[in-house]
């Protein structure tokens, strides 16, 4: 058995990486077409510009699907009932509130479970009957340097109900307060809470821009991670294309 298990998880670790590059280059063709269409040809000729805007038509669609896989465990992880990477439960933990960093936000596929989690903002929901503690949201910060999915997740909040409690943030974890990158500043030592959700892998410079999340908390600070797991086999192809490829992750906090 556990032999058979070993050759699952590297016919895994081989076969993702193809799977997730044929799904993103589905949007290869639509993405260039929607350009033209829009006559951005300055995003079509620049190939940052374009990597972006391909990476948000990819993720618009590999998102949502990534949400259903994800919540069973990421919601109880935001309600404080994860111990020990499990998800339990009663809450052991205290659960989102006051203000909160989302790096890395997308479309805002998680926007409905922060109005509902947070308490107070999105309207009180009979099934969240295990949620305890904490006094809600008072700020949400979403982090989230691609333009196209800034907009989707602009339309989002508005979707959720809530406006005036989340913020878009349209630049890099690096420049969060700078106020000359964008209109505001996140002081270090002000956050109540950072979340993280499968999206460390593709930071640039991670030891630098995590060491810069971690200066942001306030002293007794919380960050809710749910990344995933550390394999001790990875591949190049793997690496390539760390931001649509999904393994199986475990919710931490």
């Amino acid at each position: 058995m556990a032999i058979l298990s070993t050759l699952r998880e590297l016919f895994h670790h081989l076969i993702d990486p193809y799977l997730f590059m044929s799904i993103s280059f589905r949007f290869l063709p639509g993405t260039i077409l929607d350009l033209l269409r829009a006559g951005d040809f300055r995003t079509l000729l620049s190939p940052s510009a374009f990597k972006e805007a391909w990476f948000g038509n990819t993720w618009a669609f590999v998102g949502p699907q990534v949400k259903v896989n994800a919540e069973k465990r990421v919601i109880p992880l935001l309600e404080g009932r994860v111990h020990n990477g499990e998800v339990v439960q009663d809450v052991v933990n205290p659960p989102i509130d006051g203000l909160v960093l989302e790096i890395g936000a997308g479309s805002g596929m998680w926007a409905d479970v922060f109005a509902k989690v947070g308490g107070g903002v999105g309207g009180h929901d009979e099934q969240l009957r295990h949620r305890k503690g904490g006094n809600g949201l008072t700020r949400v910060y979403g982090i989230e340097p691609n333009p196209q999915s800034a907009a989707a997740l602009r339309r989002r909040v508005k979707e959720v109900g809530l406006e005036g409690v989340y913020e878009v943030v349209p630049v890099g974890i690096e420049s969060i307060n700078d106020p000359t990158a964008w209109d505001g500043r996140i002081e270090p030592g002000t956050v109540d809470c950072i979340v993280t959700i499968l999206c460390l892998c593709s930071i640039p410079e991670p030891e630098k821009n995590i060491k810069l999340l971690y200066e942001s908390l306030k002293k007794g600070g919380r960050w809710y991670a749910y990344e995933h797991v550390q394999g001790s086999q990875t591949s190049s192809g793997r690496k390539s294309w760390v931001h649509v490829v999904c393994a199986e992750p475990r919710a931490r906090r």
